[in-house]
């Protein structure tokens, strides 16, 4: 069944608002169309409710705190750290009052141990991905922590159907060597796609463990396709953002990927509004249907797709309040029912 997926990034600054509009959203679906409601993030709240804050708050025996530049490890236990936790605390109740009795699947992003090591930085230096006995730390630290935050979520809602979404949208700079040291006089050394697989799997192999399903997010770069799949994640995800272009070489691994039986995951831009014909519902159900088909991908496969509104498009309705997210949501279930239609031909 074609799914849709809650954007992760939601207007506003009323977590317990979001939340109840997002499982709201959730429960109305077309015949063939299911619809993943997420544990939703708002940029208008502050840098400690964010992706990396909530990240951080999952991580096992590991100290961090506000620096000049953003998140960095520290020596103990500080308010900063303190206070994100209390802010977490609060927005997983906040979920679970909104969602009591909800039954259906809720997906849960965290950073993954590459792009939250590229993102946060050392006690003293530069970023973590600088030292790769750190970034070892953050993986086994997240294999630990994020069963237990899991753990008291299923607490909370022990009907829902847990899924974690790994955010690893840096990993194809990570392995291009692009990414610049703190200095920006040099490059950080490229990751090899073994040395990324390695990291990744126990990971996942811990979420398996908990029965919880695994995504991983890989951003705009197909690079991130094979490792993904080598990791054992159930589905990968591919943001195409506001330039959906099409990349025959890239689409061949989407294809074997497929095959393989890794499902697949489209976030796709805001759809673009006619004034007298409205959202073009069919423009953003070809994003998925015509690389496709092109590709010679069997259109029953696409029963195991799912789209989403990107992180793009999402921070757009953070910044412009007249821009309708729940709109968007909308057209996307009805791109998704076009794109079920065409997968029971």
């Amino acid at each position: 069944m074609t799914r849709v997926i809650s954007p992760r990034v939601w207007p506003g600054d009323d977590q317990l608002m979001a939340q109840l509009e997002v499982f709201e959203d959730s429960m109305q679906s077309p015949f063939g169309v299911a619809t993943s409601a997420s544990f939703v993030e708002l940029p208008g709240r502050g840098i400690l409710a964010g992706r990396l804050a909530r990240s951080l708050s999952c991580l096992e025996e590991f100290s961090y705190e506000l620096g000049p530049h953003g998140f960095k490890l520290a020596d103990h236990e500080g308010i900063d750290q303190r206070r994100t936790a209390a802010t977490m605390q609060a927005d997983l109740e906040a979920l679970a009052i909104a969602g009591a009795g909800y039954d259906g699947p809720l997906e849960v992003t965290v950073y993954g141990p590459w792009t939250l090591s590229t993102v946060t930085y050392l006690v003293r230096g530069d970023r973590a991905l600088t030292d790769r006995g750190a970034v070892r730390d953050i993986a086994q630290s997240l294999a630990a922590g994020v069963p237990r935050m899991i753990a008291t979520l299923q607490q909370l809602m022990p009907l829902a159907q847990i899924s974690v979404d790994f955010d690893e949208h840096l990993v194809g700079q990570i392995n291009a060597g692009v990414l610049p040291t703190f200095s920006g006089y040099s490059r950080i050394p490229a990751v090899t796609g073994p040395d990324i697989v390695e990291l990744l799997q126990p990971l996942f192999s811990a979420m398996s463990s908990a029965n919880v399903n695994v995504s991983m997010s890989i951003g705009d770069s197909f690079a991130g396709i094979a490792p993904a799949v080598l990791s054992q994640a159930q589905r990968v995800r591919m943001d195409f953002g506001s330039n959906p272009v099409w990349n025959e070489r890239g689409w061949e691994l989407i294809a074997r990927a497929v095959e393989r039986g890794t499902d697949f995951s489209l976030a796709v831009p805001a759809p673009h509004i006619s004034q007298c014909a409205g959202p073009d519902v069919h423009g953003l159900a070809d994003v998925l249907l015509i690389p496709w088909q092109r590709i010679g991908l069997e259109l029953r496969h696409l029963e195991r797709t799912a789209i989403t509104l990107s992180d793009s498009a999402a921070l757009s309705a953070s910044a412009v309040p007249s821009y309708n997210v729940r709109g968007s949501v909308a057209s996307l279930k009805k791109a998704a029912e076009l794109i079920a239609e065409r997968a029971a031909q």
